[in-house]
């Protein structure tokens, strides 16, 4: 029963992966208009309104507390590394408010009848491994039958109020740092199509299913005036998301962002997400692109799906010194340099600079 396991490949139960598994931002728009006033909301200090990371809520106190949850469809064969990846990812959003995780509860959806109950239980292990690292409890959770193997927590998460960080307070000459490369959404379609080498595999579960945990830290510090992380949207579309909040347009230096081992390999094949089109028809006419930008890499890259990608971080530029010996401290020294900034809205949101 063990090598049958060890055979199954989770992917082929899965029509999406990952966070590319995200409803297309223009559907999700028509999906979530509401006109329903419901109680609470004078408490409610980030709501769905604002198309942030996480709800956060007043506890009358001094402290917000964080509450979110993602799920998806597998990112990788293995079971193990699929709890670890769709856990790194839920817990993400608490990090990206700028909050300190507390608890996570597990939801599973999984087709008893074709895979074995005994790959389940390790997904879930890996998902204790990861909230372990968090140092959180998964105190409980939520299985059902379906027709496609889904993971995911729904994570809390508390703050100071005034260290609450959201995705739309920017503030115009504000420093845009990412703190991990971009294209994994490329690996995993690689991988998908059986392409992805090993060495690049490795490469990609790394990336995946790492902490965000610097949001933390960062969340103490004033100089960071907004924050998210890039998952299903791409760069592009949170950065899109970030600026438009904050009534500003924002410049991105291509040349500076850095690209995850693999991508541009994959890239030349014709490889990426069909996410990254839906991404791209939903952001392309709020993006422009200076001369000498190879806008077909960028096309391939700036919408590329992240699972689990990095924080994009603003910065008040008399406070990038903090920031960055703080991102250096975590061991995120590649995430010093600047990738873009903010600046005075525009035309088109997004400029695209050599």
């Amino acid at each position: 029963m063990e090598t049958a396991q060890e055979e199954i490949r989770l992917l082929q139960y899965s029509h999406g992966a990952g966070c590319g598994c995200k409803i297309a931002p223009s559907i999700l728009e028509t999906i979530l208009k509401n006109s329903t006033t419901l109680p609470g909301v004078e408490k409610l200090l980030v709501g769905n309104n604002s198309n942030d990371d996480a709800a956060a809520y007043d506890m009358g106190n001094g402290m917000a507390l964080i509450s979110t949850t993602d799920f998806f469809m597998p990112v990788v064969d293995d079971a193990f590394n699929f709890g670890r990846i769709a856990s790194a990812n839920a817990i993400s959003d608490v990090y990206a408010m700028g909050g300190k995780p507390i608890m996570a509860i597990a939801i599973l959806g999984w087709p008893v009848d074709k895979l074995p109950a005994e790959l389940a239980q390790k997904v879930l292990e890996g998902s204790r491994a990861v909230c372990a690292d968090a140092g959180i409890p998964l105190a409980g959770g939520h299985s059902i039958d379906s027709t496609e193997p889904i993971f995911g927590l729904a994570v809390s998460g508390l703050t100071p109020i005034e260290s609450l960080k959201k995705n739309n307070t920017a503030q115009q000459g504000n420093i845009l740092l990412l703190t991990k490369p971009l294209g994994v959404g490329i690996l995993s379609t690689a991988q998908k199509r059986g392409l992805l080498k090993p060495e690049h595999l490795s490469v990609m579960i790394h990336q995946m299913a790492k902490l965000n945990k610097v949001g933390e830290a960062l969340g103490q510090i004033k100089a960071v005036t907004a924050m998210t992380d890039v998952t299903g949207f791409g760069l592009l579309g949170h950065l899109v998301e970030m600026s438009e909040g904050s009534n500003l347009s924002a410049e991105i230096y291509y040349s500076k962002l850095l690209i995850i081992e693999g991508a541009r390999e994959y890239m030349a094949q014709g490889i990426r997400p069909d996410a990254t089109s839906r991404n791209w028809n939903s952001y392309s006419t709020k993006t422009s692109f200076e001369p000498g930008v190879n806008v077909m890499e960028a096309f391939g890259l700036l919408p590329d799906p992240q699972t689990n990608g990095g924080l994009l971080i603003a910065v008040d530029e008399n406070g990038l010194d903090e920031v960055t010996a703080v991102l250096e401290q975590y061991g995120l020294d590649n995430a010093t340099e600047p990738i873009g900034r903010f600046v005075e809205k525009g035309e088109k949101v997004i400029l695209v600079k050599q």
